[in-house]
């Protein structure tokens, strides 16, 4: 039943019976002790969790991100500030 190190997967009609039992008004604690599950799990089945309900609107994005051409414009400006501020500095040291 265990997809990844330390993760079980459970099946649809186990999760079914959770949900099931919360909406006939028992807590996720006593689900908990109930089902042999964490709370967390209970939470995140029942969809009361509102990170869950995010990821079913939106999934998340896999991969590394992407950087648009805006973005890399306006890092190489600031990289451009810190590296003329950093000579201006210099400068003002050798003055000295």
């Amino acid at each position: 039943m265990g997809n990844k190190k330390g993760r079980t997967a459970y099946p649809e009609n186990f999760k079914a019976l959770v949900i099931e039992a919360h909406q006939n008004g028992e807590s996720y604690e006593s689900i908990a002790r109930r089902f042999k599950i964490s709370t967390y799990s209970a939470k995140s089945w029942c969809g009361s969790r509102p990170e869950v309900n995010r990821r079913k609107i939106a999934p998340l994005k896999r991969g590394r991100p992407t950087n648009k051409p805006e973005e890399l414009e306006q890092k190489v400006k600031r990289l451009e500030m810190e590296n003329e501020l950093l000579r201006n500095f210099l400068r003002e040291l050798e003055r000295k």
